[in-house]
């Protein structure tokens, strides 16, 4: 497969051996428009990964970072094994050569094993864009998101709101966050989680709420510290790149203060529900 695709302002062309399967969700992203690719991904099938060297700029159980003449290299590892199932390599400032294991490629059905080929959380902070672990909820024309840990209800609230308030999740689980034109919108992203809900449609923000479970529903605005630091810890961003970190920080100091952040202490009822619309609305006078 030969093809371009956009995420985002992102747009990039992926030359992948046809063996190797793309997602459903990926495709969403395919670019319907007459675009130049900025970049370049070329992804093919080995049976063994090359000999990598070079100073270590990260190490997890499942991921090692090298720094290299063109940027990184990425070595990819499965969580709980001694195996490694990719090598992504920068060959150049618009171009990255990926290798993975013929022997793991039928995991690449799932859209975060695919998607971790090709370090597109690396590329965002270019384009004024950052990646946040919410679901993202289409209601009245405008986008809600609802981040949490994993595990707090983020779904469950969305759920809930398409349930009593007529909403619409765009994506269970993840959002690009993009500042545009003075403007904050949140844009699809290839990767949904288990709630299997993938759209690929911006709109602007009108709230972001941050959860925690409760056995009484009650709402607060949070003071820009405060969702500051809430929301830094459900961004996407490599610890190891000051700059990523740098840009990072600054973009999410620019949306504290211009886009309103709550805090909702929640159970599973349609009253969490209206708390929540109160609050905002409360405000909004």
């Amino acid at each position: 497969m030969d093809k371009v695709f956009q995420i985002g302002d992102f747009v990039f062309r992926l030359i992948i051996d046809d063996e190797i399967p793309v997602p459903e969700n990926f495709m969403l992203f395919e670019s319907k428009r007459q675009q130049e690719p900025v970049y370049t991904y070329e992804v093919k099938v080995v049976y063994k990964l090359e000999n990598i060297t070079g100073k270590v700029l990260a190490k997890r159980e499942d991921l090692t970072v090298y720094e290299n003449e063109a940027g990184e290299s990425r070595l990819l590892g499965i969580k709980y094994t001694d195996k490694q199932y990719a090598l992504y390599t920068e060959t150049t400032s618009n171009h990255a050569v990926v290798q993975v294991i013929k022997s793991q490629i039928e995991g690449f059905r799932l859209d975060t094993a695919f998607a971790s080929l090709l370090a597109l959380e690396r590329r965002m902070y270019a384009y004024d864009s950052m990646v946040l672990h919410c679901a993202y909820v289409e209601y009245e024309n405008n986008a809600i998101l609802f981040s949490a840990p994993s595990g707090v209800g983020k779904s469950t609230q969305a759920n809930l709101w398409e349930q009593y308030k007529g909403a619409k999740t765009i994506n269970g689980d993840r959002a690009l966050l993009s500042k545009r034109d003075e403007r904050w919108i949140a844009q699809g992203w290839p990767i949904c989680g288990s709630s299997q809900i993938c759209y690929n449609k911006e709109m602007d923000i009108a709230t972001i709420v941050m959860l925690y479970q409760a056995q009484e529903n009650v709402v607060r605005r949070l003071r820009p510290v405060e969702a500051f630091k809430k929301l830094y810890a459900q961004i996407t961003v490599n610890g190891w790149n000051s700059n990523q970190g740098a840009k990072c920080i600054a973009l999410l100091e620019q949306l504290v203060q211009e886009v309103p952040v709550y805090e909702l202490g929640c159970d599973i009822s349609k009253e969490a529900v209206e708390v929540l619309d109160k609050g905002i609305k409360q405000d909004e006078l």
